[in-house]
C-alpha cells in the first residue's frame, strides 16, 4: 500500500500520528496584581523550576552535540 494521503487531505495526513512540538512564542504573563505575597513567591519558584529545567534541557543537548562532533571529527 503506497503511503500518500487520501485526496484533499494534504501531506499533513500522512504523518498524522506524528506529533510535531512546536517551542511557544513567549510565556505566558498572567496579571499579578490580584495576586497575594505568597502567590507571588510561589509563582517566582515555579518560574525558577522551569528556568532549571530549560538549562538542563539546554546542557543535555549540549552535551549530544560535543559527542556527535567529536565521534565525526576527522582524524
Amino acid at each position: 500500500m503506497p503511503l500518500s494521503p487520501e485526496k484533499g487531505q494534504g501531506l499533513a495526513a500522512m504523518f498524522d500520528d506524528e506529533e510535531v512540538s512546536k517551542p511557544p512564542s513567549r510565556v505566558a504573563r498572567p496579571a499579578l496584581e490580584p495576586w497575594g505575597i505568597d502567590e507571588l513567591r510561589a509563582y517566582i519558584g515555579e518560574l525558577r523550576a522551569e528556568i532549571a529545567r530549560a538549562e538542563a534541557a539546554i546542557a543535555a543537548k549540549g552535551s549530544h552535540r560535543s559527542a556527535a562532533d567529536a565521534f565525526f571529527r576527522k582524524p
